[in-house]
């Protein structure tokens, strides 16, 4: 009763020229709803100018911008920020490396190869490759088609879509972030030391070496006919890093293969249909758009599967192995044999 007579504490004061926390946050408001507009007129003056990101290390810098971005938006204020810097910035310290020396492996001292993928790919055509097929049964120069768009679309998704996963769950879920980044990071330093090893000519580089019918590498002529270029990685421009007999294997094919190996155990059936979808649509467009032999795309996706099976088998053993030992520690008093005793009586 005491309690609901006692009069109500007066109102906290605040002293001038130091708003409280109601205060700092109206102040702050036009700068939570100006973080997008901005990011977003600076992301469209960035692609108007310099044509769209390609490139590992560009697409990085703007997704990290996004996620500081949503920061401010949230009101997470320093804290968020610190928490993207720190766990993203060593990613994009790995990226920035992966893109630096994935250019060695076109200087290795041994020629690239490509008579055995030509081979095996025109085994696999019947006599023709499926690229110089479907490129004569489907492209007309200078006249894109709908699916010209489509193949372009699917193809630049390379170069985001594992990125904006990792983002959705760096948010949702951090655990499964750091197994997802596992996979990435392994395959791709997989896929750079084959590069080195067993330097290799994609269909496009083949033909223009005459061991093949022209061909015409499709996403990038449909980018041209559309006057939309694409913006090349801050450090292999005007370098020696770019690499052009760096397919095999293909990681344009065993990053969808991963996610897809990645989230199957606990996909709904609408998201496995994409799962699967994806990587059959990124296939079609590396060879008609004469980027990839088939069998540079069969080794991404065995690649995919040895790394994400492979992570989860040894993540089961470790964690097999330490509820193990939680449970010998749980039990061994239970089950101890307790010393003799003297008898009394």
């Amino acid at each position: 009763m005491t309690n609901l007579l006692r009069p109500a504490p007066p109102p906290r004061l605040v002293r001038a020229g130091r708003p409280g926390p109601v205060g700092a946050a109206a102040r702050l408001r036009p700068l939570r709803l100006l973080a997008w507009p901005l990011y977003l007129a600076s992301l469209a003056w960035y692609v108007r100018g310099n044509g769209l990101p390609s490139a590992n290390d560009v697409v990085f810098c703007w997704l990290i911008g996004a996620l500081l971005t949503a920061a401010v938006h949230s009101g997470h204020g320093p804290r968020g920020f610190l928490l993207v810097l720190r766990d993203w910035v060593p990613v994009m310290a790995a990226v920035w490396t992966y893109s630096l020396l994935r250019g060695y492996g076109a200087h290795t001292p041994w020629a690239p190869h490509w008579l055995p993928q030509l081979d095996a790919d025109e085994v696999l055509g019947f006599g023709r490759t499926w690229t110089v097929r479907l490129q004569d049964a489907l492209y007309t120069p200078g006249s894109p088609h709908w699916y010209d768009y489509a193949a372009v679309t699917v193809y630049l998704s390379h170069f985001f879509l594992v990125f904006v996963v990792l983002a959705v769950l760096w948010r949702r879920d951090h655990a499964r972030y750091v197994r997802l980044l596992t996979c990435y990071l392994v395959l791709t330093f997989a896929g750079f030391a084959t590069y080195l090893l067993y330097p290799a000519d994609p269909p496009w580089l083949v033909a223009q070496e005459g061991h093949l019918p022209g061909l015409t590498r499709v996403v990038s002529s449909t980018l041209t006919d559309i006057g939309l270029p694409q913006a090349q990685s801050v450090f292999e421009n005007g370098s020696q890093f770019a690499n052009d007999v760096a397919a095999m294997p293909s990681l344009h094919s065993a990053y969808p293969a991963m996610l897809l190996f990645f989230f199957w155990p606990t996909a709904r059936p609408w998201l496995r249909a994409l799962l699967v979808a994806y990587p059959l649509a990124m296939a079609f467009t590396l060879v008609y758009g004469a980027e990839h032999f088939i069998v540079d795309i069969l080794a991404g996706w065995t690649y995919a599967a040895v790394v994400v099976l492979g992570l989860r088998w040894l993540r089961s053993r470790r964690t097999g192995r330490g509820g193990t030992e939680k449970r010998r520690v749980h039990v061994a008093p239970a089950t101890r044999s307790l010393p003799p005793t003297k008898d009394t009586t």
